[in-house]
């Protein structure tokens, strides 16, 4: 079998930030070709690829609208524009709390809006954001959080507002990465919030990222937030080239849902296992089958 693949960065980051530096070798190795282009490129060839795959697509959220017109121009995406629809407006962390999954307490605060601001610790993000990029954490009560909202409603943004998760200042978000809908592994992401800059880029705040073993708790989490993705978005998991879910420990000690990444997440090869490009790889083929 031979077919051609295109992983899809932006004009900043137009061959990602790196992480992918032994994917391209494993896919090569089963058969599949594969080469950067840029989404917004109207040079690029996308027609003509057997799969095209979002990789680090992050200045989307400038542009969302013409970059799902793009994802629907292209039938051979990655995860489908069906999925990358639903999952760059985070309000769909509330369609996952409608469905049983326990998530981050959330509250959505549209435009013209403001909360009862919380006396505890609490985080503001925009609902389409990523790379942690407009997301911020408070003290408590209004202060400066009501200046941020305002500017974030000024923008266009709707805005989740979440009580922020003391057990992230010790363990970190457990990100775990799913290929084809199988388990592949995991890695640890610090805190963010806490003054970490932003990549040179200006795409995403940096992070401190290492490998994990994750506990039971948190692996039957992310399986039963795949399943419930899946069935609210009408397909199976093996639809899905690529998930990771972000967990953390709640304030009662139980794992809880922060983020579910679908469209163009960083997958942490880099702090892997050798065999996880080969994973990626075997999905691909999956995939184009």
């Amino acid at each position: 079998m031979t077919a051609r693949a295109v992983l899809v960065g932006c004009a900043k980051l137009p061959e990602g930030d790196g992480d992918e530096r032994a994917v391209l070798p494993a896919l090569a190795e089963i058969g599949v070709t594969a080469g950067w282009a840029v989404w917004d490129d109207d040079a690029a060839d996308f027609a003509t690829a057997d799969l095209v795959i979002l990789r680090a697509t992050w200045d989307y959220t400038a542009r969302r609208a013409d970059f799902l017109d793009w994802c629907a121009s292209v039938p051979t995406l990655r995860n489908s524009v069906d999925v990358v629809h639903w999952n760059t407006d985070k309000t769909y962390l509330l369609d996952l709390e409608s469905a049983g999954v326990p998530i981050v307490p959330t509250r959505l605060v549209p435009p013209g809006t403001e909360p009862d601001w919380p006396d505890v610790p609490f985080v503001l993000k925009p609902t389409v954001g990523a790379g942690s990029r407009g997301a911020a954490r408070f003290a408590g009560g209004s202060g400066d959080a009501a200046a941020h909202l305002r500017s974030l409603h000024q923008r266009g943004h709707a805005v989740l507002l979440q009580p922020y998760q003391s057990s992230v200042d010790a363990e970190g978000e457990t990100a775990l990465v799913f290929f084809g809908g199988v388990y592949s592994h995991a890695f640890t992401k610090a805190a963010m919030l806490t003054g970490a800059g932003v990549d040179g880029s200006g795409l995403f705040v940096s992070e401190k990222l290492g490998p994990v073993e994750p506990e039971p708790g948190f692996r039957a989490l992310a399986e039963d937030v795949l399943d419930a993705a899946v069935e609210r978005l009408g397909g199976r998991r093996a639809d899905l080239l690529y998930a990771r879910v972000d967990v953390v420990r709640g304030d009662d000690g139980r794992p809880v849902l922060l983020e579910l990444e679908l469209a163009e997440p960083s997958l942490g090869f880099a702090h892997a296992d050798a065999a996880a490009p080969l994973r990626f790889a075997s999905a691909v083929r999956q995939q184009l089958r």
